[in-house]
C-alpha cells in the first residue's frame, strides 16, 4: 500500500470526513478491504458497509474530500513531509495496537517511530526548577543506560520542551507530537527547538496543514504521545492537566506509567503523588528505577567530560556570553545580557539556544538564563 497513490489519497480523503472517530475509519477500511474500495463502491456502499447511512454516503461522495487530499499531498511533497498511512511499515506499530489510532500521520524530520525503546515524558507547563532538574537528570541518565531510546513529548511549555532539549543535549532522538498541522509551530517560542529536533527526531501530527490548535485537539494529540511509546513518565503535574490525561490514556492502553514524587505541599506535585497513591503510576526517582522496571537492557557507557569538552569549543562571542553569565549565579534577564555583552538581541537569542544545546546554559523561570558550568 505504501506506493499506491490512489490508496494514499483515499486515506487522506477519509480523514476529511467530519464527525467520525478514528476507530470508525479503521473499521470501515477493515470491512471494505481498503480505503480506495470505499470510494470505488459508493453506489453500493451499504453492501460493503452494512448500516452505512445516507448521510455517510453523502459525506464520502463530497468531491472536496479528494481535492483537499490532493492539496495536502502536494503540500507534503513541497515541504519534505512524510505521509504515513496506517498500513505503512513506517507507521508506529505500538500506535497501531490502539483502537483509536489515526489512519494517517504526517511527519517531518529524521525519525524512526519503531525503534526498540520509546518513552514519553510529560508534565506541567508551569514547571518548577525541581521539575526541570528531574527531567534533565532523567534524560541524561537514560541516555547513558539505554542509548537507543526515543523520547516523545508534546513540545509544550514546561516539562515537554525541557524533555526535548535534554534529549538533544544527550544526543537522543526526540519527537514532538503536535495538536495542529505542520505548517505552523505552537507555541511559536519553540520554533528554534522544533527546527533543531528535525536533525535527530522530528515532528508528528495527525492533522492536515491549516489546522489550528483547538483545545479538543490537544487531547487527541495526547493519545498519540501515550500510544506510540512503551511507557509514559510524568515528571511534574498539578492535580489536573494534560499530563494526567496522557497518563490516563497510557493506562487505558495497558502501557506502563511512571511518576516522580514530590512534596505533599507542592501544587505541581499533587498530580504525580495522586497517580502513585492510586497505583496508576509506579514511583521512580531516577532513570535506573525506570530501566529496571521496564526490564530494558542497560548498557552503561563510559562517562565523558561532556560539558567541559563542549565549553572549549565555544565561539569568541559565545565565550563573551558565558563570561557575563558567570557574573550572575542566580541568572540574568536577556535585556541585561544584551547590555553587558553588547550583542543585539536578534543575535543573542539564537546564540543562547545554541548554548543550551551545548549543555552549558539553562533557562530559569521569568525568562532568565544561567551558566551551568
Amino acid at each position: 500500500m505504501g506506493n499506491n497513490i490512489d490508496e494514499r489519497l483515499s486515506m487522506l480523503a477519509l480523514t476529511y470526513v467530519q464527525g467520525l472517530e478514528a476507530a470508525h475509519f479503521r473499521n470501515m477500511i477493515e470491512v471494505a478491504g481498503s480505503a480506495s474500495a470505499i470510494f470505488e463502491n459508493l453506489s453500493s456502499l451499504s453492501e460493503i458497509l452494512p448500516g452505512a447511512s445516507p448521510r455517510l454516503k453523502s459525506m464520502l461522495g463530497d468531491p472536496k474530500a479528494f481535492e483537499r487530499a490532493r492539496r495536502e499531498l502536494d503540500f507534503a511533497m513541497e515541504h519534505g513531509i512524510d505521509v504515513i498511512c496506517y498500513g505503512d511499515d513506517a507507521y508506529p506499530y505500538r500506535m497501531r495496537e490502539c483502537d483509536d489510532a489515526p489512519i494517517v500521520l504526517y511527519g517531518k524530520g529524521n525519525m524512526n517511530l519503531n525503534v526498540p525503546h520509546i518513552v514519553s515524558i510529560v508534565g506541567t507547563r508551569r514547571a518548577t526548577e525541581y521539575g526541570k532538574d528531574m527531567c534533565e537528570r532523567f534524560v541524561r541518565e537514560l541516555a547513558e543506560l539505554v542509548p537507543d531510546v526515543l523520547v516523545v513529548s508534546g513540545l509544550a511549555y514546561g516539562i515537554d520542551v525541557c524533555a526535548h532539549r535534554a534529549s538533544m543535549v544527550s544526543s537522543l532522538p526526540t519527537v514532538g507530537v503536535l495538536a495542529h498541522g505542520l505548517d505552523r509551530i505552537y507555541p511559536a517560542a519553540h520554533r528554534n527547538v522544533a527546527k533543531a529536533m528535525l536533525e535527530n527526531g522530528g515532528l508528528l501530527t495527525e492533522f492536515m496543514s491549516g489546522t489550528e490548535s483547538l483545545p479538543a485537539y490537544f487531547v487527541r494529540r495526547n493519545r498519540i504521545v501515550a500510544g506510540m511509546a512503551d511507557a509514559t513518565v510524568v515528571v511534574e503535574s498539578a492535580s489536573s492537566g494534560g499530563s494526567l490525561i496522557t497518563a490516563s490514556i497510557a493506562h487505558s492502553y495497558s502501557r506502563d506509567c511512571f511518576a516522580f514524587p514530590g512534596r505533599v505541599t507542592d501544587e505541581n506535585s499533587k498530580g504525580c503523588n495522586a497517580l502513585i497513591c492510586s497505583n496508576r503510576a509506579a514511583l521512580i526517582t531516577c532513570a535506573s528505577d525506570f530501566v529496571e522496571a521496564m526490564n530494558w537492557s542497560a548498557s552503561k557507557q563510559a562517562e565523558k567530560p561532556r560539558q567541559m569538552e563542549l565549553f572549549t569549543n565555544l565561539t569568541p562571542e559565545e565565550e563573551i556570553v558565558m563570561q557575563q553569565l558567570a557574573r550572575f549565579p542566580d541568572g540574568v534577564q536577556i535585556n541585561r545580557l544584551v547590555v553587558e555583552t553588547n550583542i543585539p538581541v536578534n543575535r543573542l537569542m539564537p546564540m543562547l539556544f545554541e548554548l543550551e544545546m551545548k549543555d552549558v546554559v539553562k533557562t530559569l523561570a521569568g525568562g532568565r538564563y544561567k551558566a551551568k558550568i
